[in-house]
């Protein structure tokens, strides 16, 4: 290049020639020989494809300069081996920008694999510990992990008590409390306490090995539009090579015909320049950067995009399905309101909190601690998450599908419905107001009576997640439409619809009828996304032309899904539509700007009128501006990715 400058300014040197001829051979032969050896290995299997174009171009180029040497009236020598240079080098070094998008794209991956220490600590049977690989740990093994340290395995907590930082599946900062019981996650991190762990997935199994395999997935999937990029190719190769030989025999053979002498000096002009114009580079190999780099942003975000088909789908969804329990709530049943009765009289040691509710929660929490049903143990933790100390009980009787008596502190405590409280003579007529307001909000209503008295109501529901209104909200103003589908009845689906302001409720569904909803929605075109996380949410999944899967659910679920939300934040349903929609349109703008370029300058160069070297200059201008649109900017402005 500096030596075609130098040239250009009319600096001539001897060596120059020489000096160009060396480049290019070394360039052709050389350092783009492998180029030549994937372009002999095409033709020997009848495929016409870049490679091929551009040792046509590059051995015309060769070919000109050898002419000028002979003839240097006639050809300039330096531009047609600048040409062959030119070709070669950037072909290369368009694979190599190619290679760099594509590795920025695998850094979560390789972030992800990082975030797994090498090695764990082995707790033996007899109490002794061993450090040993992580790829030695099997499942059933139980694994030390002090406090700062990574987690090295999916597992349960079997001893300790510490706050563990999971935002790299979240996305919340905040630690998480993990106890004897808990699930914790490969790849998090210890913050406070010592922990015991006992394995449950290892290797390939593990949560974070699946999170790295989806992506890598992802990125070897070519959705619907580059597989048409692809056939386009098959056809264009082979028809920039017969432009290239009619430009030559229009100039040879046209004016012969024509009585005319025949240009041989602009044939040669015209055909390589047809040759560069055509470089298919914007077209094969730039253009599939915008969705790797989508992919690669979404995964940054905890977003996993399965298949690449899912970027040309997102973009249409018109309705957005959620299932509820577990996806837009959080699947457990919290205590959300507690009503004192006009009858409660509360223990002096409590007067002085002003505790009529502490007082509720507190009998029917000691009434219920003995008890397996989910409502008794919600009660019996609201009950611990507020500090209060719950009596010992002194009698209980558990009765299915009424409630529970105990007696308590000499008290004969009846917790459970107002159906049976009122069988058993409890008067609640003084609190029925309250009840069916409760009630209409979706809620389940259990009773608390004392001695006969009716003393309060505790209102339990499946608590909505955080952000879930958020995620409702920004799907509006996408123009989006939310719809709830579940099998809960009408009442308690309604309930949840109006707290989050979702308008459409299909409830009383049953699991294997969730595909079929899902069917009747597509039946007019309709695009649909399926949002869930359970395992009769597989099926909807699948049906749905764009499945997502929140990451923390069942693994059917996420093998069902194209996208998989790893945390449990709902508003990366929007963020992955964003981007998804961001990354096609920066695709479609790739694909425009390749062939505006090859459309007008191909045509041009035929003429004759086009230098080969601006040709070039033509060719990369193309390619530069699909790099640049595929690299700049960022895919969803800042203040729309939360």
């Amino acid at each position: 290049f500096l030596l075609m400058v130098a040239r250009w300014l009319g600096l001539r040197q001897p060596w120059f020639q020489p000096a160009m001829i060396g480049s290019a051979l070394a360039m052709v032969f050389g350092v783009g020989w492998h180029i030549l050896a994937m372009a002999a290995q095409s033709l020997r299997r009848g495929i016409l494809n870049q490679h091929v174009l551009l040792e046509f171009g590059a051995f015309a180029g060769l070919i000109g300069g050898g002419l000028g040497l002979l003839r240097p009236d006639r050809f300039p020598a330096a531009d047609f081996f600048a040409v062959a240079i030119f070709v070669t080098a950037y072909h290369i070094l368009s694979g190599y920008a190619s290679i760099l998008v594509r590795a920025r794209a695998s850094e979560a991956v390789r972030h992800l694999l990082d975030l797994r220490p090498a090695t764990a600590r082995l707790v033996r049977p007899d109490g002794t510990e061993t450090e040993l690989p992580i790829e030695r740990v099997q499942v059933g093994d139980r694994i030390r992990v002090l406090p700062g340290e990574s987690l090295p395995v999916d597992g349960v907590v079997v001893e300790g008590h510490s706050a563990v930082d999971e935002s790299w599946v979240t996305g919340e900062p905040i630690p998480v409390e993990k106890a004897i019981g808990d699930q914790v996650i490969g790849g998090s991190i210890n913050k406070t306490g010592t922990l015991v762990v006992e394995t449950t997935r290892v290797g390939e199994d593990s949560f974070l090995a699946r999170v790295a395999r989806h992506i890598e997935e992802a990125r070897a999937m070519k959705p619907g539009v580059l597989q048409l990029v692809d056939g386009v190719l098959r056809f264009y190769v082979p028809a920039v090579l017969l432009i290239g030989a009619s430009a030559f025999l229009g100039w040879t053979v046209g004016p012969w015909l024509m009585a005319d002498r025949p240009d041989l000096t602009r044939a040669v002009f015209a055909m390589l320049a047809v040759f560069v114009m055509g470089y298919p580079c914007a077209l094969g190999m730039a253009t599939p950067l915008a969705m790797i780099r989508g992919g690669g942003e979404a995964a940054r975000r905890g977003i996993l995009m399965r298949g690449g088909e899912a970027f040309q789908v997102l973009k249409d969804v018109r309705m957005v399905v959620f299932d509820k329990t577990g996806t837009l709530t959080k699947g457990q049943p919290e205590v959300t309101d507690i009503i004192p009765g006009f009858r409660l009289q509360v223990p002096r040691r409590l007067e002085a909190q002003n505790a009529e509710a502490a007082t509720v929660l507190q009998w029917a929490a000691a009434a219920e601690q003995h008890s397996e049903h989910p409502l008794a143990q919600a009660i019996v933790e609201a009950a611990r998450e507020r500090g209060l100390e719950v009596p010992a009980v002194d009698r209980f009787e558990a009765l299915p599908g009424r409630g529970v008596r105990a007696e308590v502190e000499g008290r004969t405590l009846l917790v459970g419905s107002l159906r049976w409280l009122a069988e058993e003579g409890v008067e609640t007529v003084d609190l029925s107001g309250q009840t069916a307001a409760l009630e209409a909000k979706g809620k389940t209503v259990v009773g608390v009576a004392a001695d006969g008295e009716l003393v309060g109501l505790i209102g339990i529901a499946d608590a909505i997640k955080p952000d879930a209104s958020e995620a409702v909200r920004r799907l509006r103003e996408e123009g989006l439409e939310p719809i709830l589908l579940t099998g809960d009845n009408e009442r308690t689906a309604r309930a949840t619809a109006d707290a989050l302001g979702i308008e459409r409720v299909i409830a009383r569904v049953m699991p294997w009828e969730k595909a079929e909803v899902i069917r009747r929605l597509q039946v007019d075109g309709t695009r649909v996304a399926m949002v869930g996380d359970g395992i009769n949410d597989g099926p909807a999944l699948v049906q749905a032309d764009v499945g997502i899967a929140i990451g923390a659910g069942t693994d059917i679920a996420i093998e069902s899904a194209d996208v998989v939300l790893v945390g449990e934040r709902l508003t990366a349903v929007v963020d992955a539509y964003q981007i998804g929609r961001s990354s096609y349109r920066k695709t479609v703008q790739n694909l425009a700007l390749a062939f505006v370029f090859n459309g007008i300058g191909v045509p041009l160069a035929a003429t004759g009128l086009l230098h080969p070297v601006w040709a070039m200059v033509a060719m990369v201008a193309s390619v530069s501006a699909v790099l640049l649109n595929s690299f700049g900017g960022r895919l969803v402005p800042r203040r729309r990715l939360r």
